[in-house]
């Protein structure tokens, strides 16, 4: 059954997040995603970490929620003090997890190769980062944004696809102004 972009696997701890927790910070990374870098990296952190403990531990949620936990501290962390590294690290997963679970929701792939999905769309994001760091980072931040707010409501699946992309690319335009107003303007 072909599920689109937003019937992405996600682990049942994450499904179980607060909708309105899942909203805000959704709502965050869709407007905001460049300017709260540390927010996208550590929120990135946590459903990265969440997915591979609950991969790696499939009947110890409590190891997912830890993960999760641990690896969105250190990423938000070292998006504040490491800030190259952490733009790279960033990319690589937001990259990574974006094409592996893309590629699982249209089916395209099974689970048991993810890992090869996720070091391909990894590097990609890894590149994109370095080259065009903030329309990279608005264009994440606003696909993981849009997600999060998606994700928690019981849509139809063509409504919740349709919902994904108009609020990415809300996200993406709202973002892309700021970022135009905050550069110097010739006089």
């Amino acid at each position: 059954m072909h599920q689109g972009l937003t019937a992405i696997h996600v682990p049942a701890e994450v499904s179980s997040l607060p909708p309105i927790a899942a909203l805000l910070v959704g709502l965050l990374l869709l407007f905001f995603g460049r300017k709260l870098f540390w927010l996208f990296v550590g929120a990135t952190g946590f459903v990265v970490g969440m997915e591979v403990a609950a991969t790696l531990f499939p009947h110890q949620n409590d190891w997912a929620v830890v993960a999760g936990l641990i690896l969105g501290l250190v990423g938000a962390v070292a998006a504040i003090f490491v800030q190259k590294i952490a733009i790279g690290i960033a990319g690589f997963l937001a990259g990574g997890y974006f094409l592996m679970t893309a590629l699982r929701a249209w089916e395209i792939q099974s689970p048991d190769t993810s890992w090869i999905s996720f070091l391909v769309g990894g590097a990609i994001g890894a590149l994109l980062m370095y080259v065009v760091f903030n329309w990279a980072l608005i264009i994440l931040s606003s696909i993981s944004g849009a997600h999060l707010i998606v994700h928690p409501f019981a849509l139809k699946h063509e409504v919740a696809a349709l919902a994904f992309l108009v609020l990415a690319m809300i996200g993406i335009l709202t973002q892309g102004k700021i970022l135009g107003s905050s550069k110097p303007q010739p006089e």
